[in-house]
């Protein structure tokens, strides 16, 4: 008997590293009026120039219910138990649905254990907490350690994140076209985090110009570093290599810590656009 760890395709944990810890990835989909993709099988090129040419933001969906209970029977019927963190309820409704389909195969697998875990966020803080689960789920530890591992992690991670334009959140409705004009103006950009309490994204601050808003966001570090030790640090970027290997740069020189940078798919990144960048940390 095993334990295996599941997570959605918005944790954004890198191909490899689901391979080496055992990961299984349920995958979300975003919706053009033409066609669909499965978020685990898009080109993040194609999708962003997509919208960049059409000026269509697509929207997203949830995996099915069948999905989400074919995978769970799959893995309880061979013996194994399942722990399943997917991005915060508060963004979809996927932990809900798994909720639903483990009620569904506790009747038939009455000795089946199935954590389903609320990540209140999603990307890499999400992952985290996930690859946390993974490690202890390889290094054989016990059911519940696997879950406290995850739950360990949830407690201490955060985001941050700007977006490089505000046209996104306008045509998404998270902003109006007044304020999205105003703020192009006066070159404003907004430092947005996930708040652990609630699983929303909310506005932090706003900064004068990205630059600003880096500076910003690396003060908040350091403030929690101090506090509380910083364990592990992950670089996020949409289609900004460059600004996401420089932001990287300045994080090792400043922490001494190895780096990881992971670009962010299409269903989180049709809400803020190209030129996002911004970093996931857990403290000690």
């Amino acid at each position: 008997m095993a334990i295996k760890i599941l997570s959605d395709s918005t944790s954004y944990i890198d191909l490899q590293t689901q391979q080496e810890l055992n990961i299984g990835i349920i995958p979300l989909t975003v919706n053009f009026k033409d066609e669909s993709f499965k978020e685990t099988e898009v080109d993040y090129d194609y999708f962003y120039n997509k919208i960049e040419t059409t000026g269509v933001i697509p929207t997203s969906s949830q995996p099915s219910p069948g999905e989400i209970y074919a995978t769970f029977r799959e893995i309880v019927s061979r013996g194994d138990d399942i722990v399943a963190i997917f991005i915060s309820s508060a963004m979809s409704g996927i932990c809900t649905t798994a909720v639903k389909a483990k009620e569904l195969l506790l009747q038939e697998f009455p000795q089946a254990k199935i954590e389903i875990m609320d990540s209140r966020t999603n990307c890499m803080a999400m992952g985290m907490q996930v690859l946390a689960a993974a490690r202890a789920a390889k290094a054989g530890e016990s059911f519940k350690a696997v879950v406290q591992a995850a739950q360990y992690v949830r407690e201490r991670v955060h985001f941050y994140f700007v977006p490089e334009t505000l046209e996104y959140l306008k045509k998404g409705g998270r902003i109006g076209t007044a304020s999205a004009l105003l703020g192009s103006l006066l070159n404003i950009r907004p430092i947005l985090t996930v708040d652990m309490k609630n699983g929303m994204t909310h506005l932090l601050e706003k900064a004068r110009g990205t630059s600003a808003a880096i500076k910003r966001m690396l003060d908040l570090l350091e403030e929690d570093s101090q506090k509380y030790g910083l364990k592990e640090i992950i670089v996020h970027h949409i289609n900004a290599p460059e600004k996401a290997l420089k932001l990287k740069q300045a994080l090792v020189n400043q922490y001494n810590l190895p780096v990881s940078i992971h670009s962010i798919g299409p269903v989180i990144g049709l809400h803020t656009g190209l030129g996002t960048v911004g970093f996931v940390y857990c403290t000690k």
